[in-house]
Order: C-alpha cells, then sequence, then structure tokens
C-alpha cells in the first residue's frame, strides 16, 4: 500500500483521506491544509516525509517560466528542500500537459471557440504555457499582473509586455508570498479593483485560479468561458450561480474526491518509481490512454453552451437613412436638399462605427452568438461613384474594429458587397473570416417563394414540395439569380431563364441539366418580350437593373407570387399597386431564435433581419469562421448548406412582406379571392416582341 501526502497551503476545511486503485498500485491519499501558514507546512513536511511515498505541494507559488527566462520561487524551493529523500512534486509538469490537451481539445470540440476570442489573464506570468497555447488562436490577450500585483492602471496586451514585465518584477514579488493571487499590495485598493472588475466584465474568456475567481460575482463573470482547475461540485455550483457559462478545468479527476494534479502526479512518482523529471511524456500518454480520460468541459447551467461573436457591416441605403444617425437627426429636418447632400458626400468619408450591440441569439443546441453592426457612411449613391478602393479601405478599417471587439467572422451587407470583385479583396486582406452573405439570400429568396405559393393555394404541389407549375428567373446569370435557377429546377416542372447575357445563360442551361436533368428549360434574353410570361406561377427577379424597368407587371398572371431580391427592388411600389391580384414579395428576411436585443435596422420585429446579416449568424452559431460566400459566381451547394445549417440553428422564415409591410394572412386570402375573379376572363397581353427560345427536356449527355 503506497501512501501519497498532498500539504496545500490552502484552506483545512478542504482536508480528506481516501483509499483508491490506481496504476496497478493500491493507495491510501490523504490531504491536510494549513490556511497560508508557511510555517505549518514545513513542519507537516518533516513529519510526513518518512512515510510517504511521495508528497504533493498545493497552492504553493509554483517556480514559472515566461519566455526563455525560467524564475524560481525561494519559498517554494525551501520546501520542496525539506522532504528530503522522498519525492515531492507541485504537479508542474503533469499541469503542462493537461493544459495544452484541455486547450486543443476545446478548439477542436467546441467549434474555434478561442478564435479572435479576448482573453484576460488575471495571472499571465503563472499561465505562460497557456497563454503561447491561446495566441496561436487569437491576438486579443490580455494580462492584469501589474495591476494585481501593483495596482499599476494599465494591462499588458502582449507576450513580449509581459516577458518584459516578468523579468523587471521578479525581483521584488519573489519574496511576497502570495500576493500575486489576490490584488492586496495596491496602493489604491479600491480603484485597483475596478479596473479588474472591468477587464473581467470585458473579456471572453477569464484564466484564473478559483481562488481569484472568487473575487467576482455574475456582474463581472456572466456568460463567461473560465479556464481554471480542480473543479469540485461545489465549485462548480458557485461559478453556476454567477452566470458562468463553460468552465475548461485543467485537471484530471479520476477519483470520487477532487484532487490536485499535485496529488496525481505524486502517485504517478510513486507507482512508477521515478522522480517527476524522470516521468517522459510516453509515460503520460500510456496512463492517459489506460485510464481514457478525457478533458473537462462543463457546463455549469445545464442546456447553454459557449457565446460565438460576429460582425456585420450595414450602410444607410438613402440620403432618407441619414436621418436616423443620432448626430444627423436634427440637422436633416432643418436643412435644405443641396444641404443634405452636401452631408450625404461628407458622412461618405467618415470612419466607421459601431451602430448597435447584437445579442440574445440562441440555437436550440444551447450555442449562442452575439455580435456588433458597424456602419460605413457612404449610401449606394456615393459607393458606387468611387474607386472600389474607397470601399475596400473602409470595410477593412471596420474589420480592424470587429478584430479588436472579438468577432470571429464578419459579413458585409447591401452595397459593400457588391463592390469591386464583391467580397474577395477584402477577405484576402481582412484579419477575420469574410462572408457576403448571398448564400442565404438565395436561398432565403426560395424558401419565401415556395411558402408563398403554398400559401395562396392556386398551384398544387407534388408531395408538398415540387411546384407543378412554371417558374421564371429574371436575372438569371447573375449572383443570386443563378443560385435561385439551380434551385428552382429542382422545384419545379418548368423554368424560363432569362438574361441579357446569352453566353453565360448557355452555360448556366448545361449546369443545370447536369443537376437537374428532367427539368424542361426555356431560354429568354429579356422578360417583357417572352411570350410565355402570362404563364408564369412564380417569377423571381434578381437584377442588378438600378432602377431599370426589366418586368411588365401588366402581362403577368393573377395569383402569380413574385420575388423581388434585387436590391434596390425591381418593381416599385407603383407597380405593385397595379396589380392587387398578385403577390410581390421581398425576400430575404429571416427570423432569428432567441431573445434577440439590438437597435432597429428597419424591421419592426428585433427578431427579423436580412438574410446576408443571417448567414453571417448561422456560420457564427455552427462555428464555421470561414470565407464562406464570396465573389459573384455563387456555389448552389453552398446554398443549399446555408439553408440546412439555419434549419439546424432555429432559423425561421420571417412574415412574408411587401413594399407596403407584413402580408397577413386576410392579405393573403384578398389577392386569392381576386386573382380567382381575374382568372374568369384574363388574357395575357402579347408579347412586345417574339423571342428566339431554347427549351430542353432531356436528360445531360
Amino acid at each position: 500500500m503506497k501512501h501519497i501526502v498532498s500539504i496545500s497551503l490552502g484552506s483545512s476545511s478542504l482536508d480528506y483521506s481516501f483509499k483508491t486503485r490506481f496504476l496497478g498500485e493500491n493507495f491510501t491519499v490523504e490531504r491536510q491544509g494549513t490556511d497560508r501558514d508557511a510555517k505549518q507546512a514545513a513542519q507537516l513536511i518533516k513529519e510526513k516525509r518518512a512515510d510517504a511515498d511521495a508528497i504533493g505541494l498545493g497552492m504553493v507559488r509554483e517556480h514559472y517560466t515566461v519566455g526563455t527566462d525560467h524564475f524560481v520561487r525561494p519559498e517554494t524551493r525551501k520546501l520542496e528542500k525539506l522532504s528530503s529523500d522522498t519525492p515531492i512534486t507541485t504537479g508542474a509538469r503533469l499541469r503542462e500537459i493537461v493544459q495544452e490537451w484541455t486547450l486543443r481539445s476545446a478548439q477542436m470540440e467546441l467549434g474555434n471557440i478561442f478564435s479572435n476570442a479576448r482573453v484576460l489573464f488575471l495571472s499571465g506570468t503563472i499561465n505562460y504555457r497557456l497563454a503561447s497555447i491561446l495566441s496561436e488562436f487569437t491576438d486579443n490577450l490580455t494580462f492584469a499582473d501589474p495591476v494585481a500585483q501593483f495596482g499599476l492602471p494599465n494591462l499588458l496586451t502582449s507576450l513580449r509586455a509581459l516577458e518584459l514585465y516578468a523579468t523587471g518584477s521578479h525581483p521584488i514579488l519573489r519574496f511576497e508570498s502570495g500576493k500575486d493571487l489576490v490584488p492586496s499590495i495596491a496602493p489604491f485598493q479600491f480603484f485597483n479593483h475596478l479596473v479588474l472588475r472591468r477587464a473581467v466584465k470585458e473579456a471572453h474568456v477569464v484564466v484564473a485560479p478559483y481562488e481569484q475567481l472568487r473575487h467576482y460575482g455574475q456582474d463581472e463573470l456572466d456568460g463567461k468561458t473560465v479556464i481554471t482547475s480542480t473543479v469540485s461540485d461545489e465549485r462548480l455550483q458557485e461559478l453556476r450561480e454567477k452566470g458562468v457559462r463553460l468552465v475548461l478545468d485543467c485537471s484530471i479527476q479520476p477519483f470520487k474526491h477532487t484532487v490536485g494534479l499535485n496529488v496525481i502526479e505524486a502517485m504517478v512518482m510513486a507507482a512508477l518509481d521515478k522522480p517527476a523529471d524522470e516521468i517522459s511524456h510516453d509515460d503520460y500518454l500510456e496512463i492517459f490512454t489506460d485510464l481514457e480520460l478525457k478533458p473537462r468541459l462543463l457546463y455549469p447551467i445545464p442546456g447553454r453552451k459557449q457565446i460565438n461573436r460576429f460582425a456585420f457591416v450595414i450602410h444607410p441605403l438613402s440620403q432618407q437613412y441619414l436621418n436616423h444617425l443620432k448626430p444627423l437627426e436634427m440637422m436633416s429636418k432643418v436643412s435644405p436638399k443641396p444641404v443634405m447632400n452636401l452631408v450625404e458626400k461628407a458622412v461618405a468619408y467618415t470612419p466607421p462605427f459601431v451602430y448597435t450591440r447584437v445579442s440574445g441569439i440562441q440555437s436550440p443546441d444551447g450555442v449562442e452568438a452575439e455580435g456588433w453592426l458597424i456602419i460605413v457612411g457612404g449610401t449606394p449613391k456615393e459607393i458606387m461613384s468611387h474607386a472600389p478602393e474607397f470601399t475596400y479601405r473602409r470595410l477593412l478599417a471596420a474589420a480592424d474594429i470587429a478584430k479588436k471587439l472579438g468577432a470571429q467572422i464578419m459579413g458585409l451587407g447591401a452595397f459593400t458587397k457588391v463592390v469591386g470583385d464583391a467580397g474577395i479583396t477584402v477577405a484576402k486582406r481582412a484579419p477575420l473570416p469574410i462572408t457576403t452573405g448571398n448564400s442565404y439570400s438565395a436561398s432565403g429568396a426560395l424558401w419565401a417563394a415556395h411558402d408563398a405559393v403554398e400559401r395562396l393555394g392556386l398551384v398544387k404541389l407534388e408531395k408538398g414540395k415540387k411546384v407543378k407549375g412554371k417558374a421564371m428567373v429574371v436575372g438569371a446569370t447573375g449572383a443570386i439569380g443563378a443560385a435561385c435557377a439551380r434551385l428552382l429546377a429542382r422545384t419545379t416542372e418548368e423554368l424560363h431563364l432569362v438574361s441579357p447575357e446569352a453566353a453565360k445563360l448557355l452555360i448556366l442551361e448545361k449546369s443545370i441539366l447536369k443537376e437537374s436533368p428532367g427539368v424542361k428549360l426555356v431560354l429568354s434574353s429579356y422578360a417583357d418580350s417572352d411570350e410565355n410570361i402570362g404563364d408564369m406561377d412564380m417569377i423571381v427577379t434578381a437584377t442588378s437593373g438600378a432602377g431599370k424597368k426589366i418586368l411588365d407587371i401588366m402581362r403577368v398572371k393573377p395569383g402569380c407570387v413574385i420575388t423581388d431580391v434585387a436590391r434596390p427592388l425591381d418593381l416599385s411600389p407603383e407597380d405593385v399597386a397595379r396589380r392587387p391580384d398578385v403577390l410581390v414579395i421581398e425576400s430575404g428576411e429571416i427570423s432569428l431564435p432567441g431573445d434577440v436585443r439590438m437597435k432597429s435596422i428597419g424591421f419592426e420585429d428585433r427578431q427579423v433581419v436580412y438574410a446576408c446579416l443571417a448567414e453571417t449568424i448561422v456560420l457564427a452559431l455552427e462555428g464555421r469562421f470561414e470565407n464562406f460566400t464570396l465573389g459573384r459566381n455563387l456555389e448552389w451547394e453552398k446554398v443549399h448548406e446555408i439553408y440546412k445549417l439555419g434549419l439546424k440553428h432555429g432559423m425561421q422564415l420571417a412574415a412574408i412582406s411587401g413594399v407596403n409591410g407584413v402580408y397577413s394572412d386576410e392579405n393573403i386570402a384578398r389577392v386569392r379571392k381576386l386573382a380567382l375573379q381575374a382568372r374568369k376572363d384574363w388574357k395575357p397581353a402579347p408579347a412586345a416582341k417574339k423571342p428566339r427560345k431554347r427549351t430542353r427536356a432531356r436528360k445531360a449527355g
């Protein structure tokens, strides 16, 4: 029977004694705390060394390495020398392995949880190993050592700064036993504590021994990820009451009792009959494998997982939107049009700034997302009047802001995603992943169209999915239009593709026939010249005509569902008003899961956002921090994938809305009634010019 004694400077109220079998040996394990009494700890070592096979030292100030320098704690070295020939350890060697194993496991299993996270180390010098690992995933590292130890007002923000600090502070702190664990030697403790509380509150991840965490409450720790060690059930309950979302316990707990790594390393030393410095990594690998150990990723609050973070760039869609910005609100009410024109030009040059924080988004699987909407000042008129580099610079400035805030992915909204090469250059130069959201815009367009057709009930749906009718995509060779065409080819019997780009149209036809060989395709150059426009049950307009008339709504069949995904819209409110028997919807709106909190972005319901923003949020919830949708050529596989991921994370189609707001059930019933009446004597107007058409209803090849 081997005997292990743990002598701790911690509380004696946590003492225990138990028997167990470990690594093929029988053990008795006992812990004795000394309540911070180093003299009592020294006396216990002298008393126990003769009977113990190994001794563990707990809650002592460990020797530490920062950069290339190794720093020895004199008071700890003095205790180690008292053990005579009995092996003694603080668990430092095992701790290095367990810490790295835990962090890398969390990063892999939880979807890049540390990517660009704002990480605060309350004691950076004793956690330098952890910091160096986390620096692989984020540059947002902050160290509170100067504040906690000396009451200085500044935090350290780089590993290099920490290395310099450690070199300068060690000669002063080496004999101040325990003083680096709490902010007790600062001359102005109140100010000191305020600085630390604010730093904890602003962090996403807090790294600290549990004894330090006890100084902070729910106001600081709510929603945080905490990296600590030796977390018992009682400690986990305390963290739950403080709102901690995720705990990474950098220890292993193979026994019923919660023990420190100094105890386990002492047991390993006794079982292998080796001092700590002779135990190899292979020995530990074999132990971990044999014991089937797993990293301790603990969720104090059941059902709630980590929070992932995003940023999204918005801009005023017209001069009228500038009226909603606080600094310009009063000016817009009293200034004449020429003055506002000058303001519109000036605002385009303003630096990006955060418009609102977004919180409360929660997936059914427990993962949450929070983020920031960042404004760049140019209206579409100003954006399109400058060279692409003008907008690129502002988007990259917005990306820098997003990175400092801790965002893990950034989306581009409205005209910022069509400038130049549609996000490719920005993605190459930005410090975090970029997506334009066009994949979900295309998916949302078809989702809304299908739902509208089903609610109108004028067209049969085969097995609730395939539309037994005809559909048309105007602007079929554009980014969103091509993706819509590919998806509609799977859900309709006959599909008309309309675009003035003949060569691209022929290529699109060929690719669709490979994917959906049974569909009947009809190609046309212009919608208004297509003699079949009056037969369409669904029409998707996805052009970039910027105000040019591309569709004569008077030639559309009563009861047709027109999904207008162009920005700006292809159909004006005046056009829509002329046909109350046609359902015209503005696609792309998605209802987010959870209790969303943010400033208005144009919808009455704060849960509702544009699909391009929803794509960014879906990727954040999934932990897919990567360049997803870029350029002008959409991959329909990504369109389908983001739709599936959206469903997984609780995204829903928002209430169908048109130019006059949300369509209620009564509104849709009225459109249906008028359509049925109009169809009794309705005849489509003749085409302005008979087009050349290509029809395909054959298998590819």
